[in-house]
Formats: structure tokens, C-alpha cells, sequence
């Protein structure tokens, strides 16, 4: 693939990370920003300190939350999609459409999913601020160990295929990846502890809204970048002719 097609692509990844951030938009406000204020509520009820509010919450929860999810759409759209011209036609021979779905639901499960079953996402009143910083480095180890088995886990796969056939040998991979992931997530130190007044409600209600923004913007992604490359690596397939030409 030259490097014309690769920016092509990696411009469309963009717009179409764009793209799914606007219904992960719309997800987040409807249904995440619930869990927030109420967590939000539940930490100026038991907390002290009562500082000045650098910035209105419903500045945050509007203009804020926009910038957050639709920068975010933007970034990993790029970096996704060069993950797309890694992967086409070294993990099977999948049409373009078959590759950005793939590689979106592999994204969505190792870049957050897996990650998140270690470190689950925290509403605002929960964990410790003084060790933000620690619980931030272990997140993004667990990330990039999760990648990193990921990308070995396609590689095992491709390893075995001949001799096992592809349906043995991605079953062994893939029972291989959960089994390294499970060594990990017992070796690795654990989380913040929740505080023991958080209402349980709210806690789950935050992370099931996580989980879907991530599962809207990765979905939607598969879905518009899948469209976006064909049209540039799959031309003439991409059309469909309604009759054929005249000899």
C-alpha cells in the first residue's frame, strides 16, 4: 500500500472517527450525565471543601463534553485507521468493510474493554485524588499490555493455521489471549477502593454508560470507515450498477 493511499485513508479515519463521536455525543449526555450529577451530588454532601468552580457544570456537561468526545473521535479515527492498512490482507482475506470492522471491535476490546475490567471507569467522588497519578500509569499499562497480547494473539493464530486449520487455530489464539489477560489481571495491583457510602446504583449506572459510549463510537467507526475505504481501495465493487454496460 503506498503512502498516497495511506494518508487517503488515514484523513477518512479521521472524519469518520468524527462521524461516530456525534452519536457517542448524544449517548453520553443522555445517559451518562446522570451517574455524573449524581455522584457529583453525592461528593458536595460528603465532602469539606468547598472551593471556587473554575468551570460551570453545565458548561462541562455541554460545550466540554462536545470538545472531549468529539477530539477523542478524531484521534483514535486516525490511529485506528492506521491500524486498518496494518492489518489488510495479513489477518485474512477480508473485503475492506470486513478489516474496519474487524479491526474496530478488536480496538473496542483491547483498548478498552479488557483494560476496563482491571481498572473500571470511576464517576467523579470516587478514588483517591492522591494517587490519580499511579492509577493512571497502571490503566494505561493494562492498555498497552492488552494491545500488545492482541496483536500476538493474530500472530499465534496465522502460526497455527496450517496445521490446525483457521477455526482450531483462532480458537487456541483467542483461548491463549483470555488466559494471559486472566494471569495479568490477578498479578496486577488493584484499583482505588470505592468509598463505602457510594450508592452502588450510581456506580454501575456510570460504568454501563462507558461501556456503551465506547461500544456507540467503535461501532459507528467499523460502520463509517468500513464505507470510507472501500470507496478508495474497492472502486469499481463499491458501485453497484443498476445494469450492465452495453457491448
Amino acid at each position: 500500500m503506498n503512502s498516497a493511499v495511506v494518508r487517503t485513508l488515514l484523513v477518512r479515519g479521521m472524519l469518520a472517527g468524527l462521524g461516530a463521536a456525534v452519536p457517542a455525543l448524544v449517548f453520553a449526555y443522555l445517559v451518562g450525565e446522570g451517574p455524573v450529577d449524581a455522584a457529583i451530588t453525592f461528593e458536595s454532601a460528603h465532602s469539606h471543601e468547598h472551593g471556587e468552580e473554575l468551570v460551570s457544570r453545565s458548561l462541562q456537561s455541554t460545550a466540554g463534553l462536545a470538545t472531549g468526545v468529539l477530539v477523542f473521535g478524531v484521534a483514535i479515527g486516525g490511529i485506528a485507521a492506521l491500524a486498518f492498512c496494518f492489518a489488510l490482507g495479513r489477518i485474512g482475506r477480508f473485503s475492506a468493510r470486513a478489516t474496519a470492522a474487524l479491526t474496530a471491535l478488536a480496538a473496542f476490546l483491547t483498548v478498552y474493554l479488557v483494560p476496563m475490567l482491571k481498572y473500571p471507569a470511576n464517576p467523579p467522588a470516587v478514588g483517591n485524588p492522591d494517587t490519580i497519578g499511579k492509577r493512571t500509569a497502571l490503566f494505561f499499562l493494562m492498555i498497552a499490555l492488552s494491545v500488545l497480547l492482541g496483536i500476538a494473539t493474530v500472530l499465534l493464530g496465522r502460526r497455527l493455521a496450517p496445521r490446525w486449520g483457521n477455526w482450531n487455530a483462532s480458537i487456541a489464539a483467542s483461548v491463549s489471549f483470555v488466559a494471559v489477560v486472566a494471569v495479568a489481571m490477578v498479578t496486577l495491583p488493584a484499583g482505588d477502593s470505592i468509598p463505602r457510602h457510594f450508592p452502588a446504583a450510581d456506580l454501575w449506572e456510570f460504568r454501563l454508560a462507558s461501556i456503551g459510549i465506547q461500544a456507540v463510537l467503535w461501532a459507528g467507526f467499523g460502520l463509517l470507515f468500513g464505507y470510507l475505504a472501500e470507496r478508495v481501495l474497492e472502486p469499481r465493487t463499491a458501485r453497484s450498477p443498476l445494469a450492465a454496460p452495453a457491448a
